[in-house]
């Protein structure tokens, strides 16, 4: 399955590597072939890069799902001034250009938080990266539970795509959008959450449980 997000890109890469490599052929110019070999790599890699594979997703109203793929790279404790206004919990996920990049809820309940704050685009991995980089904001709440989730951009990732408002319910493991070309997702929750992934540990939107109310 292929993310819908992707598909333009992908027929629009499919599009201009058939008139280069029409235009190379008819024209008998080598470099016109090696551009067009060239953008085929690259329509092949949008295959790859888009895909959207099916998730089982855990069930419980207490749960806490990834809401992406890729490696842990940040378990602590900040002080979060945009939502909770308190020390926090954060688990931060880092995905590269090879994990899968759609992103879905990592929680069910309603969008009560919800702001896109443009910004820098350093590497996704740098400390203040979820404070200084472009980035989109969702608090989701459910009774007394609460929790909040950016969408950063990074370095090579300049496209952040949501299909939220606020207001919206959201179901955990549900598809939302995603984040192109590699970056990273930051979750802020309450102390008192049972976080279950540690450092450098690998995860998977939808499947696995980053934490328990």
């Amino acid at each position: 399955m292929i993310a819908k997000d992707g598909i333009p890109i992908i027929i629009w890469t499919g599009i201009i590597f058939l008139v280069i490599a029409a235009l190379g052929f008819s024209l008998d110019t080598i470099y016109l072939k090696a551009l067009a070999a060239v953008i085929l790599a690259i329509f092949i890699f949008h295959f790859f890069f888009f895909r959207d594979p099916d998730r089982e997703t855990p069930q419980g109203d207490n749960l806490i799902i990834a809401p992406a793929d890729g490696t842990i790279i940040k378990v602590d404790e900040v002080e979060e001034k945009e939502y909770f206004n308190e020390k926090v919990q954060r688990v931060t996920i880092f995905m590269s250009v090879f994990n899968v990049h759609v992103n879905r809820f990592p929680f069910s309940g309603e969008v009560d938080y919800l702001d896109y704050a443009p910004g820098k685009f350093m590497a996704a991995f740098a400390d203040s990266a979820d404070l200084e980089n472009e980035r989109t904001i969702i608090g989701i709440k459910s009774g007394e539970k609460r929790l909040l989730f950016k969408q950063v951009a990074g370095l090579i990732a300049r496209r952040i795509v949501y299909h939220v408002k606020k207001d919206d319910t959201t179901q955990a493991g549900i598809r939302f959008g995603l984040i192109r070309y590699g970056s990273r997702v930051d979750m802020y929750f309450p102390l008192s959450v049972k976080v279950n992934v540690k450092l450098k540990q690998k995860v998977r939107s939808g499947s696995t449980i980053i934490g328990e109310y």
